[in-house]
């Protein structure tokens, strides 16, 4: 008898600790779904006007909708994110965040969205120029790269003799390429597309051919198991009713 009480015991407290615990009975008290954003990365995340704004942010809005709460985004960089996850600063991590092993293994990642592949972004006219990582790895070129992230990594692991430039906001590396105070800039399919679109100085390299192939997800913090199955649920719900292919043919083609 006492090893049952003892047992239904441990039962109760469990069950007590998970709701004590749980991500999204939290964010429904609350009120507010806080979402971490490092917005410097178009098109998924940056700021205009002091307005939030592109894919990622209108994802955010749509899940907060489900939930019937309002988002609130929270201050980030890519090289605290993980960091900042993990401290309870926000919820959930959103805008343009490569799914990897070791962003995984630290928390959770939900279902991917959009693939996509490392390539370079340069001034026009030079993309037969640098079309190659060997054509970049050289002495004479100047490298623009966004500290803390996965371009930055594939810096560090395969750009070792080029002159390397890191900046701490990413949208300052497109303008000073297109200043001229760096050659290329390593970035990736989408933003590369959306320079290419917006601005006739810019072009990609690689678009056809990136250097390696990749997809994106959102972070949710690894004990927030409930939390992940909600937000792929919501997506799930929202691709089945068209939002999120209207989304990505106004910021992603």
């Amino acid at each position: 008898m006492k090893k049952i009480l003892i047992v239904l015991l441990i039962a109760i407290v469990s069950v007590i600790s998970y709701a004590n615990n749980d991500g999204v009975e939290k964010i429904l008290k609350r009120g507010v779904l806080y979402v971490g954003t490092t917005s410097d990365y178009k098109p998924f995340t940056y700021i205009e006007n002091g307005e939030h704004k592109s894919y990622d942010i209108e994802v955010a809005k749509l899940i907060a909708k489900e939930l019937g709460v309002k988002v609130e985004f929270v201050p980030t960089t890519w090289k605290t994110l993980l960091d900042d996850l993990q401290a309870g600063k926000f919820d959930i991590a959103m805008g343009g965040i490569t799914r990897t092993t070791k962003r995984q293994a630290i928390c959770n990642m939900t279902n991917p969205y959009l693939v996509f592949g490392k390539c370079f972004l340069v001034r026009k006219g030079d993309k037969n120029k640098y079309n190659s990582l060997e054509a970049v790895n050289k002495p004479n070129v100047r490298v623009g790269v966004n500290i803390g992230g996965t371009n930055e990594a594939l810096v560090n692991e395969y750009i070792t003799k080029a002159t390397v430039i890191r900046y701490k906001n990413n949208l300052d590396v497109p303008v000073a390429l297109e200043k001229g105070e760096v050659d290329v800039m390593i970035t990736e399919t989408p933003e590369a597309i959306t320079y290419q679109k917006n601005n006739p100085k810019l072009e990609g390299a690689l678009l056809d051919k990136t250097l390696t192939k990749s997809q994106m997800g959102y972070m949710i913090a690894k004990e927030n198991q409930h939390l992940l199955n909600t937000v792929n649920f919501i997506l799930s719900e929202l691709e089945l009713r068209g939002e999120i292919e209207k989304l990505q043919k106004k910021y992603l083609k």
